[in-house]
């Protein structure tokens, strides 16, 4: 097939085109192989199942790379009139206005956005309908350097401290250098309060730990420490979806997976790729969790029990 050929893929009950289907994006090297577009689109069908319950009816945010992950990136929140009608739009307000994002509901639309060049998904913390409450908290643990010990280490204590405050957690690779921690929460508190919130469990486990973790906003405050991220709790915010590609060689994925598996050797933000991460999406690792949201009144009162 020449790199100008077009493709049809059945996606549920629709076809969508496929366009340059060999189109290289992953460009292979020494360390990693090499992946096209009809690559993405077949990794994006297989693993729809596992990855459209944390889409369906969220805003995206859409990184696109036409010419792969040599080339330039574009953000995109606007949907382009050009998308088909069947792809479902959310409109949202924004400063001065409003923005019409895209919402993934169907395998045909996350068919559609790869052949788009859409590598990489990032969603909203709350859904259509309820777009001021959001629905899924997050921690991100962004380490200094690429050294995966600190993240490790942040890891188990965030999670020892939600133990504490009862509160349920699920564990995900992002893909590029850390972990998230994503907690489900009820859905009806407001993103100041459930940033809030994050912010004050990520202070608390600073200041346990203050040669280790930081909450400093700005790089130059962190030192070597790593950074206990809670912004993407914000309104219009967005975090990378569970099973996204990211836009990197290798064609990493932001993998969910078991709190077993964060003492397992070799772990590392990129531990799974296209090439092995459907595989490991069938372990089901979050089951069950995300069904648990939890309101946040008696975590915070455990909290300032804590911090006295």
């Amino acid at each position: 097939m020449s790199e100008d050929a077009t493709r049809t893929v059945r996606a549920g009950r629709r076809t969508v085109e496929v366009h340059r289907p060999e189109k290289v994006l992953f460009p292979g090297d020494g360390a990693g192989k090499e992946y096209t577009k009809s690559d993405l689109v077949d990794y994006y069908r297989a693993v729809a199942p596992f990855m459209l319950p944390h889409l369906r009816g969220r805003p995206l945010m859409l990184e696109r790379l036409p010419d792969g992950v040599d080339g330039p990136t574009f953000m995109q929140k606007n949907t382009p009139d050009s998308y088909p009608d069947w792809i479902s739009r959310v409109e949202v307000t924004k400063e001065g206005g409003t923005v019409r994002h895209t919402v993934c509901d169907d395998t045909a639309t996350l068919v559609y956005l790869a052949d788009q060049a859409c590598l990489t998904l990032h969603r909203w913390m709350s859904r259509v309908g309820r777009v001021e409450q959001p629905d899924r908290m997050v921690f991100d643990l962004d380490p200094f350097s690429d050294d995966f010990a600190p993240v490790h280490e942040a890891a188990w204590l965030l999670a020892e401290l939600l133990d504490e405050l009862k509160l349920p957690s699920a564990l995900m690779t992002t893909g590029s250098r850390g972990l998230h921690v994503v907690v489900p929460v009820q859905g009806h508190h407001d993103f100041d309060e459930v940033r809030e919130f994050a912010k004050d469990v990520a202070d608390t486990l600073a200041a346990a730990h203050p040669g280790k973790f930081t909450t400093a906003a700005r790089k130059k405050d962190r030192g070597e420490r790593l950074y206990l991220d809670v912004q993407r709790n914000g309104y219009a915010q967005t975090a990378v979806v569970p099973f996204t590609v990211r836009a990197k060689r290798g064609a990493p994925v932001a993998m969910p997976m078991s709190w077993t598996q964060l003492d397992d050797p070799g772990l590392d933000a990129r531990r799974w790729s296209i090439e092995d991460a459907v595989e490991q999406a069938r372990t089901n690792p979050w089951a069950g969790v995300m069904a648990k949201g939890r309101a946040l009144g008696p975590a915070r009162r455990r909290l300032n029990a804590l911090r006295g």
